[in-house]
C-alpha cells in the first residue's frame, strides 16, 4: 500500500468517525431537547478523534520500505481524478441543498438560519467521503498491462 492509499485509508476514516460523532451529538440533543445535553458525549468524541489523528499520523508517516517512492504519475492521476470527483458531488450535494428544502417546507414555509452551517458540513462530509473513495476504487482497478 502506497502513501496515497495510507492517506486515502486514513481519510476514510477519520471521516466515518466525524459522521458518527455528529450522528451521536445530532442524536443525544433531540432526545434530550436541549442544545447542552450532548456535552460529555462531545468530550469523549473528541478524545477519540485526537487519539485517532495521532494514530494516523504515525501510520502515514511510517514506509513499507526505503526504496518506496512517495508519489508517481499514477498518483497523481489518480489524485486529480479523486478530487474531480469530489468537486461534482460538492455542486450536487449543493444542487440537492437548495432543491429538496423546498419541497419539504414548500413555498411559504422557512429554515431556520442555524441550519444552513448544519447543512454545509453535511456536504463537506460528502466531499470528504467521496475523495477517498474515489481514490480507493481507482487503485481497486487493474489497469490494462499492469501485473498483481
Amino acid at each position: 500500500m502506497n502513501k496515497t492509499q495510507k492517506g486515502a485509508v486514513f481519510t476514510l476514516a477519520i471521516a466515518i468517525l466525524l459522521v458518527g460523532f455528529a450522528a451521536a451529538v445530532f442524536n443525544t440533543m433531540l432526545a434530550a431537547g436541549d442544545r447542552l445535553a450532548g456535552t460529555g458525549l462531545v468530550k469523549f468524541w473528541s478524545w477519540l478523534v485526537v487519539i485517532f489523528m495521532l494514530a494516523g499520523a504515525v501510520y502515514l508517516r511510517r514506509k513499507q520500505s526505503p526504496g518506496e517512492p512517495d508519489s508517481d504519475e499514477r498518483d497523481k492521476l489518480i489524485k486529480r481524478k479523486a478530487v474531480l470527483a469530489s468537486f461534482v458531488s460538492v455542486w450536487i450535494s449543493l444542487a440537492a441543498a437548495t432543491i429538496f428544502p423546498m419541497y419539504m417546507v414548500g413555498d411559504e414555509g422557512s429554515i431556520p438560519v442555524c441550519m444552513l452551517p448544519i447543512i454545509n458540513a453535511g456536504i463537506l462530509l460528502i466531499a470528504l467521503l467521496v475523495y477517498p473513495t474515489a481514490v480507493l476504487v481507482q487503485y481497486g482497478r487493474r489497469v490494462k498491462g499492469e501485473k498483481s
